[in-house]
């Protein structure tokens, strides 16, 4: 056998790596188990929500010069959710994984989510403490609203990974072929 072909041989006699997968089987379990998966998976679309009015309300603000107390009202409710879902989250992390924050599933999304909760915390510091003027202030809302936009966009990718995950055990999972029972 050539030397090419022996090394394409060998390479096909190597066990499959394992895929790693966002939860193990007893994570999955807890998941699928605890109240707080649906709060999260209710409260993130709410705050999207109010993010994307928020957003439009601190543009328009921006643009016009009209609308700062709406505009106000909402960044304070958006960072007030956010310590919502940031809260309940801890929360979930715990019932799922042992860990209020920084299990190694999601690690990089915590620690990115404290970046947006500290910029939104600056903008709710510098309304309360007259810190800048109004448009300043509205310009660290949108520096807080660009990184929840990052934070969103990471944790829409677990959620994809955890449904490849899901599609992947489905499929491995034993029965019967052609069976809807």
């Amino acid at each position: 056998m050539p030397h090419g072909a022996a090394a394409e041989a060998a390479k096909v006699r190597q066990p499959v790596q394992q895929l790693k997968t966002l939860y193990t089987p007893e994570e999955r379990l807890r998941r699928d188990a605890t109240k707080w998966t649906l709060v999260q998976g209710i409260l993130a679309p709410v705050q999207f929500l109010v993010f994307l009015i928020s957003l439009g309300l601190v543009l328009r603000y921006l643009a016009t010069g009209d609308g700062y107390t709406a505009a106000t009202v909402s960044v304070v409710i958006k960072t007030l959710v956010l310590y919502t879902i940031m809260i309940t989250g801890a929360i979930w992390e715990k019932e799922v994984f042992g860990c209020y924050l920084f299990a190694p599933a999601f690690f990089w999304e915590d620690v990115f989510s404290f970046l947006v909760l500290a910029l939104h915390t600056t903008y709710l510091v510098m309304l309360f403490a007259g810190i800048g003027d109004p448009r300043q202030q509205m310009l660290a809302a949108l520096a807080a609203y660009a990184t929840y936009v990052v934070n969103a966009a990471q944790f829409l990718l677990k959620l994809r990974a955890a449904r490849r995950d899901e599609r992947i055990a489905a499929m491995n999972a034993p029965g019967i072929s052609g069976s809807r029972a």
